[in-house]
C-alpha cells in the first residue's frame, strides 16, 4: 500500500490544465486541491493544511501575482511553484521576490514538473521548517487563537501544559474574549485532538432540559422521552466537554456534575445504573463563581473540582497590540466573503480601532469590521467606522501612575506604532527586547 504523500494546492482558470497537473501529481500519489480562482484557492488555504502551492499567474479579476504576495505574508512557510504560459522578466522577478522556489512556462513535460515539484519540496522540508519553528516561537497564531502580546503568550504556555492530560480546567474572561477558543486549542493541540470535542452552551439551554441534555435520559423518563437518548457527556467519551457559562446550572445540575467529576461516571435521567466515562471537563464562565458561592447559588465543592487549572482570557483592552493581528484576520474573512478580494484599512482607521476599549471585546471588533467591509469598496476608512469608535474622546485620566506604570505603557504605545516589532521598538527606545520583556511583565 502507497502512504498518501503532502496536499497540494493547484490554481488555474484553465480547467484542462487543472485536469492535466491533476493526472500527474495523483500518479505520485499526491493529494491535490483545485481552485479556478484565488477566491476559491485563498478559502481553501484557509481551511487545510496545504504543503505546496501550484499557481498560474494571468487570471481574471485577482491575478496570481496577487495570491502569491498573500500567501508569502500569511503562511510564509509554504513553497510556491509558478506555472504560466505568458512569462515575463517582471513577473520573474516580482515572483524571485515573493520567494517563489521554482518557476515553469508552459507547455512542460511531466519530467520537468516532477523535478519543479521535487525542489520545492525539498525546500520545504529544510528552509521553511526553520521558518515554522520561529513562526512558532514568535506565537502569532496557536491554533485559533490570534496574538503575540505577553498576556495572550501567558495562556498559550499554560495550554501546553495541560493540553496533553485530562485535569479539569476553568477557563474565565469577560464575553466576547474568546474562551471557547481557548478550550478548542486545548483539545486539538494535544494528544487527544482525534477524539470528540463537545461544546455546550449552558445558558442557551432552559433549566429543565439541561440535566437531559448533558447527561441522556431513558425511554418514559419524563413527558416527551419516547426513546433511549444518550446526552452530551456520552457524546464526548473519549475527548472533551466544554461547558460555558457554567454559572447558569442549577443546584440540580451542579450536584451531578460533582458525581462526574468524583466517580467519573454519569447516570441518565430516568436510569438508575451508572455509566463509566472518560472525558476531560473544561469549564468557561464570565460570571464570578466566588460571588455565587457566597449567594449559595454555585457549590463551593464543585468550583474547587472545577479549578484544578484555571486560565485567565485577557480583555482586548489589555492586549491592543493584538489588533492589527485580529484585525488581518477579519479583512481576509469578509473580504473573500463579501467583496471576492481582499479588503485594506487604511492607517487613520487603524489607529481609532487601536485607540478604541472594545467593552464587547474581540466579538465586537469582528462584528465592526464585517460591517465595514460591507459599507467600503476595497479600502476600509474612518467613514465606514462605527459613529460611537470614531467620536470617542480620548480624556487623560485624573488617576496619578508610578513612573513604572507610565514607562510600561510608553512601551505599550511604541510597540503599537511599530506593529509590534519588538527590534524596531527597541531602538527607538534605547534597550534592548530583554529589558522590553522585563518592563513589560513586571
Amino acid at each position: 500500500m502507497q502512504l498518501q504523500k503532502e496536499n497540494i494546492l493547484i490554481v488555474d482558470d484553465d480547467v484542462n490544465i487543472l485536469e492535466l497537473l491533476q493526472r500527474h501529481l495523483q500518479s505520485w500519489n499526491y493529494h491535490i486541491y483545485k481552485a479556478v480562482s484565488v477566491k476559491e484557492a485563498v478559502t481553501i488555504l484557509r481551511d487545510t493544511n496545504i504543503d505546496l502551492l501550484i499557481t498560474d499567474l494571468k487570471m481574471p479579476e485577482i491575478d496570481g501575482l496577487e495570491l502569491i504576495k498573500f500567501v508569502s505574508e500569511h503562511y510564509p512557510t509554504l513553497p510556491k511553484l509558478v506555472v504560466t504560459g505568458y512569462p515575463s522578466a517582471q513577473d520573474s522577478l516580482t515572483s524571485i521576490k515573493s520567494r517563489v522556489v521554482a518557476y515553469l512556462t508552459k507547455p512542460f513535460t511531466k519530467d520537468e514538473l516532477k523535478v519543479a515539484i521535487d525542489k520545492s519540496l525539498l525546500i520545504s522540508k529544510t528552509k521553511y521548517q526553520k521558518k515554522v519553528k520561529l513562526l512558532k516561537k514568535v506565537n502569532d497564531t496557536y491554533g485559533e487563537i490570534i496574538g503575540s502580546s505577553e498576556k495572550i503568550n501567558d495562556v498559550v504556555q499554560i495550554i501546553e501544559r495541560v493540553k496533553n492530560n485530562k485535569a479539569t480546567i476553568f477557563i474565565k474572561g469577560e464575553s466576547g474574549t474568546g474562551k471557547e477558543l481557548v478550550a478548542r486549542a486545548i483539545h486539538y493541540q494535544g494528544k487527544f485532538a482525534r477524539a470528540p470535542f463537545v461544546a455546550v452552551n449552558c445558558g442557551g439551554i432552559p433549566e429543565n432540559l439541561l440535566e437531559s441534555e448533558l447527561f441522556g435520559y431513558l425511554k418514559g423518563s419524563f413527558t416527551g422521552a419516547e426513546t433511549n437518548r444518550d446526552g452530551f457527556f456520552q457524546a464526548a467519551n473519549g475527548g472533551t466537554i466544554f461547558l460555558d457559562e457554567i454559572g447558569n446550572a442549577s443546584l440540580a445540575v451542579q450536584s451531578r456534575l460533582l458525581r462526574v467529576l468524583q466517580e467519573k461516571e454519569v447516570v441518565k435521567v430516568g436510569a438508575s445504573k451508572a455509566e463509566s466515562i472518560d472525558v476531560r471537563i473544561i469549564a468557561a464562565t464570565n460570571s464570578n463563581l466566588r460571588d455565587m458561592i457566597q449567594k449559595q447559588t454555585f457549590r463551593e465543592d464543585l468550583f474547587y473540582r472545577l479549578t484544578v487549572v484555571e486560565i485567565h482570557v485577557p480583555p482586548l483592552r489589555e492586549r491592543k497590540e493584538d489588533i492589527p493581528l485580529l484585525v488581518d484576520k477579519f479583512l481576509l474573512k469578509y473580504g473573500v466573503e463579501y467583496k471576492e478580494r481582499f479588503v485594506k484599512v487604511t492607517t487613520e482607521a487603524m489607529e481609532i480601532l487601536n485607540r478604541y476599549d472594545w467593552p464587547g471585546n474581540i466579538r465586537e471588533l469582528e462584528n465592526v469590521i464585517q460591517r465595514a467591509v460591507i459599507m467600503c469598496e476595497n479600502i476600509i476608512e474612518i467613514e465606514h467606522l462605527p459613529e460611537h469608535i470614531k467620536y470617542t474622546l480620548d480624556f487623560s485620566s485624573e488617576k496619578l501612575l508610578s513612573l513604572k506604570e507610565i514607562e510600561k505603557q510608553y512601551i505599550q504605545k511604541v510597540l503599537r506604532a511599530t506593529g509590534n516589532n519588538k527590534t524596531k521598538a527597541a531602538e527607538i527606545l534605547k534597550i534592548d527586547r530583554k529589558t522590553i520583556r522585563q518592563k513589560l511583565s513586571e
